[in-house]
């Protein structure tokens, strides 16, 4: 396999066409100089050392070292190797719910929008554990399976939508069995169960389903639930596109912080609840909770690494350059006998 790490930086051999046609101009306005002294032959017989072909050649054997030097920066790469690297942790599935009532805007710009900037922020401060994105309404989806790649989470993350599930509704112990089935098999049987853990962040509004019996399968399984309540308990209206949702007696639907659930939860599995704040959606006193937890050996980590060939054309630009500097543009009278073009 081959490949440019930099391809970018192949644009810039535009610039050595563009060098050809300089030095093209150059050496007619050269000629154009000498033509005011007199005819070209005549003037060649008058100045015997001076070499045209000379600052031809020393043209283009800079022009030569500037194409690989080019070449160089843009890092070609032939093949790959395999890499093994181990590593300890924990698989984390975060279960975020995408409701209508997270849009609600008692923390601003909206419960939602708070949510995905801290997980953001999360991503950004993980190193060995392995994470994992189920979002939730009416019905659950995997918006991204464990993973260690945390560039792709925190892309995944900013995609986080009501639109993504479109059955509304808010299923929590649909939610929360289909992170049950998200964890890598690796850490089912592994020797430290406590391994997994669920991270769900919610208003607990669950009107669905008994996310109760989920969590006691949850505690069966050495799996904890980590509980992050997100909204106030007196509640906010909830806005889609500059109007607010009614009940069908017209009355302003309020959504309100459903805390006795989620505290539930946290405490049948062993994990935590903590409710958002203004300044603090709650992760981070999660994650402390988390890093105090007995680790375990995930599988091998594997990706590529290239085989660099930077080097040997930055060598062969180096030796077209020293032979550019040696080289004279006049021809050199010791080895004009050498000459073997001269007529007699």
């Amino acid at each position: 396999m081959f490949r440019f790490a930099h391809p970018e930086l192949l644009w810039l051999l535009a610039l050595l066409p563009l060098l050809v046609v300089l030095f093209m101009v150059a050496m007619q306005l050269r000629r154009r100089r000498l033509a005011r002294f007199g005819t070209l032959s005549t003037l060649e017989e008058l100045m015997p050392d001076v070499s045209n072909g000379r600052v031809v050649l020393k043209f283009l054997l800079f022009l030569s070292s500037l194409f690989f030097l080019i070449l160089a920066a843009a890092r070609p790469q032939f093949g790959s190797k395999l890499l093994e690297e181990k590593s300890e942790g924990v698989e984390m599935m975060l279960v975020v719910d995408v409701s209508n009532s997270m849009l609600a805007e008692d923390f601003a710009p909206n419960r939602l929008e708070r949510t995905k900037y801290a997980i953001n922020k999360l991503f950004e401060g993980m190193k060995q554990d392995r994470v994992g994105l189920v979002v939730f309404a009416g019905e659950p989806k995997v918006q991204l399976p464990i993973t260690s790649d945390y560039r792709m989470a925190k892309a995944f993350a900013r995609k986080i939508d009501p639109s993504l599930v479109s059955v509304q509704g808010t299923a929590v112990g649909k939610a929360l069995e289909q992170a049950l089935l998200s964890f890598s098999g690796e850490t089912v049987d592994a020797e430290h169960p406590h391994s997994r853990v669920i991270i769900l962040i919610t208003d607990g509004e669950n009107h669905e389903d008994d996310a109760i019996a989920v969590a006691e399968r949850a505690a069966e399984m050495g799996i904890r639930i980590y509980t992050i309540g997100i909204g106030t308990p007196e509640g906010a209206p909830i806005s889609i596109g500059g109007d607010f949702i009614r009940d069908e007696q017209g009355e302003m639907v309020v959504s309100k912080l459903n805390e006795e659930m989620l505290q539930q939860l946290a405490d049948m599995t062993g994990g935590l609840y903590v409710r958002s704040t203004l300044q603090s959606i709650g992760l981070e006193e999660i994650v402390e909770s988390i890093e105090a937890m007995e680790k375990t050996s995930l599988s091998t980590v594997r990706f590529e690494e290239y085989n660099e060939q930077y080097p040997l054309l930055v060598a062969i630009a180096l030796v077209l350059l020293l032979v550019e500097l040696l080289l004279l543009d006049r021809r050199n009278p010791l080895l004009a006998h050498l000459n073997i073009f001269r007529l007699k």
